[in-house]
This record gives structure tokens, C-alpha cells and sequence, in this order.
């Protein structure tokens, strides 16, 4: 298996808008393309369980607006 050792970019096409996907050690980040602010997720936050991952997930929200 690979290591992610390095950022990781891919984009995606989410209804008609392009977003660039970034993977790295630390997380994953969902941001829309020319834009710098988006959805962050750390990889701990994922794995310690269903609350810990919405309470992420509404924190990377509310940075949005």
C-alpha cells in the first residue's frame, strides 16, 4: 500500500460545479474551484465515531459562512 505522505488533488464535479478534492496526512478538503475557503474534515475526526464527525462537519460549515 501507498503512504500519503504528500497533498493528493483531484476534481470533482458536484452538480454542475467543479471542486478540487485535496487528501493529506492530516485530512481531506472540499473547496470549490478558484476559491479558497471550503469544507475541512481531519482523518481523527472521522474514525473517533458518528459524533465527533458531525461536530466537524458543522464547525467546517459555519466557517463558510
Amino acid at each position: 500500500m501507498t503512504p500519503l505522505d504528500k497533498p493528493l488533488r483531484r476534481e470533482v464535479m458536484i452538480e454542475d460545479r467543479a471542486y478540487t478534492l485535496t487528501l493529506d496526512p492530516h485530512g481531506l478538503k472540499l473547496v470549490e474551484k478558484g476559491r479558497r475557503k471550503g469544507l475541512e474534515l481531519a482523518w481523527a475526526d472521522m474514525v473517533n465515531g458518528d459524533a465527533a464527525l458531525a461536530a466537524a462537519l458543522q464547525g467546517s460549515l459555519a466557517k463558510l459562512r
